[in-house]
């Protein structure tokens, strides 16, 4: 392929490939490069060839192939995917430490008058580094794009006593609320829990025991919740609700350092 020339790059999807970065929802169907020129870009069969400009500081080498960097390649992710997509996918970065929020807004800089700035940069402002699963990044966005309180991510709990009770994906200090993303149960192929499944469900239980002993209200999701977000809302909002005729939470949190952050 021609693309492979100096002055191109691998780009957009086929470098976030590469990076080892999530790809949700996006076609994987095509190869995707960009020559380093203002116009020109063309399409065939299993090939996509971008045509814009880049300095030779937002190239690297993976696997021996030109590719651009992950900044880059996010900041044109971003202004081409959808916005769920595009949080996806730099949530993603920043929790494996590729890259930080800084480098991505000197990228989203470099773009100048680059049609699609506007896009990029509002998904760049809403990603986030403690996004542990796609599940959890759509998830937030759900969650703010309803104005729901702007939650905590991966706190620490603890009790009255200081006694550590879990690591929970969403908290609303404020009100009393933890929220959690389940994707993780397996089931066999004829909708039985496995024996491994049926052990985390089990477990899941005391955590959340733990966590109601101490005060919190607990609301649950899955991937299928996500699929419909009004009902979602409205549970979390009966969460809140439930959670403000009691007494509140006894305890503590705290926001700590993941592993993997820069």
């Amino acid at each position: 392929m021609e693309n492979f020339r100096d002055g191109t790059a691998l780009s957009h999807v086929s470098a976030a490939v590469l990076h080892g970065l999530e790809t949700w929802q996006i076609p994987l169907d095509a190869v995707h490069a960009t020559r380093n020129r203002s116009g020109g870009s063309r399409q065939g069969s299993g090939c996509v060839l971008h045509s814009s400009k880049f300095t030779e500081d937002e190239v690297m080498s993976r696997d021996g192939v030109r590719v651009l960097s992950v900044e880059r390649t996010i900041a044109d992710l971003s202004s081409t995917l959808s916005f769920e997509q595009a949080v996806v996918v730099g949530d993603r970065a920043l929790r494996i430490g590729v890259t930080t929020l800084d480098e991505l807004n000197r990228a989203i800089e470099r773009m100048g008058r680059h049609p699609g700035h506007a896009k990029a940069a509002r998904a760049v402002r809403f990603m986030s580094d403690r996004s542990d699963s796609v599940g959890e990044s759509r998830s937030r966005i759900l969650m703010i794009g309803a104005q729901l309180p702007i939650p905590e991510e991966q706190p620490d709990v603890f009790d009255a006593n200081g006694r550590w009770l879990a690591r929970v994906d969403f908290l609303l200090p404020e009100h009393g609320v933890i929220g959690e993303f389940d994707g993780r149960i397996k089931y066999r192929r004829d909708g039985v829990a496995t024996r491994d499944a049926e052990d985390v469900v089990f477990q899941e239980k005391l955590r959340e025991d733990r966590l109601r002993h101490a005060g919190w209200v607990v609301v649950r999701w899955t991937w299928a919740d996500l699929q419909t977000p009004d009902t979602l809302v409205a549970r979390i909002h009966e969460g809140i609700a439930l959670a403000a005729r009691g007494n509140g939470p006894m305890g503590t949190f705290e926001t700590r350092k993941l592993a993997g952050q820069m």
